[in-house]
């Protein structure tokens, strides 16, 4: 074996990323840094290389243990590298997202301009106190507040 492998199929085989192409194009996109370097897919990388992947907002950090040129099983990837992200990187994707569903009727078409107001009303509200957003709206849009 040799003692370098491509960046894009190091992280394929370590399974970062679900394909080759997936790795390949986050490199292109400059999602992938190699010792604090932007690199493209073809970089080489060896033992003790630090890599810094950013998928959505969370910053992955591995520290390259040893190089392989195939994917290998979920188990056997710690022998390959260690997993060096911070614990505050991994609570970003447990954050709770606050977003609401407004239930419109089926073939009730698009909303009218009273029906946007009465939805920016609702925006508003979600922020505010429950009690300011008036009951016709709560039960025009189908909102359950009591959750």
């Amino acid at each position: 074996m040799s003692d370098t492998a491509r960046i894009d199929k190091y992280l394929w085989a370590v399974r970062v990323f679900k394909t080759r192409t997936e790795a390949t194009d986050a490199c292109k996109g400059n999602k992938v840094k190699v010792d604090g370097v932007a690199v493209k897919p073809s970089r080489p990388v060896k033992v003790g290389n630090t890599i810094e992947v950013r998928k959505g907002s969370v910053q992955y950090i591995y520290k390259v243990k040893a190089l392989l040129e195939n994917r290998v099983g979920a188990r056997l990837v710690p022998e390959y590298a260690e997993n060096l992200t911070p614990q505050s990187e991994l609570d970003k994707l447990r954050a709770p997202v606050e977003t609401f569903f407004l239930k419109r009727d089926r073939g009730m078409g698009r909303p009218t301009k009273k029906d946007r107001r009465d939805m920016d009303v609702l925006w508003e509200g979600i922020g505010a106190d429950a009690e300011e957003i008036p009951d016709d709206i709560i039960y025009r849009f189908g909102l359950d507040l009591d959750d």
